[in-house]
């Protein structure tokens, strides 16, 4: 990823600046992230040197995951190819860009092949705006996310990441506990060197 712009948040691209001016955002503005990062700068356990590929991936996850939350448009999502994208989670069969974006971030992650009665958080039942109320109700300070560990550079990135909140509202009938949630996994970006030579894309 390209360096971030004036004012651009700490550890992500393509929120603010220049070409961001005709951006159509979901929620009707650029997303803040003030508090999640600071959640996540209290809590990492690893911080990168600038400019290395662990920092670069971070920064690609961090910018793909807000362009697909908060962009609403696949014209103006940057860390993305949108005419050759494609998706899979869990095992599950590869999504297009536009299919990704009709079911939201939230469901397109949590796309599991378990049967429903054994679901606590059933993605098929849920919608884009529902998915977004369950999850920053019972996360208010957002789940931060790092880069743990990068097995590969491009164009064919593998990394481990670690992802975490705290549960302080409601989820699903279930009270707060206050407790951290902590999820551990393995990614596989396939990249195309598109940008400047110390950047790379989402293909």
């Amino acid at each position: 990823m390209a360096g971030a712009e004036v004012g651009e948040d700490k550890y992500r691209s393509f929120i603010h600046g220049e070409g961001e001016r005709d951006t159509v955002w979901r929620y009707g503005a650029p997303p803040n992230y003030d508090v999640v990062n600071k959640l996540f700068e209290e809590e990492r356990t690893q911080v990168w040197p600038e400019g290395s590929l662990e920092e670069k991936v971070q920064r690609l996850l961090k910018s793909w995951e807000m362009e697909l939350v908060h962009k609403a448009r696949p014209e103006d999502q940057k860390t993305v190819n949108s005419e050759k994208y494609s998706a899979s989670t869990n095992g599950m069969s590869a999504l297009t860009r536009a299919e990704v974006m009709a079911i939201g971030g939230y469901n397109n992650f949590l796309r599991t092949k378990l049967p429903p009665e054994h679901r606590i958080y059933d993605p098929d039942s849920e919608t884009v705006e529902s998915a977004m109320a369950t999850f920053t109700t019972a996360f208010p300070r957002g789940f931060a996310i790092e880069v743990l560990d990068v097995y590969s550079g491009p164009p064919r990135i593998a990394f481990k990441f670690r992802h975490w909140g705290y549960m302080e509202g409601p989820f699903k009938g279930h009270p707060p506990h206050g407790q951290r949630v902590e999820l551990f996994g393995v990614c596989i970006f396939h990249v195309c060197l598109c940008f400047a030579a110390s950047s790379f894309s989402l293909s």
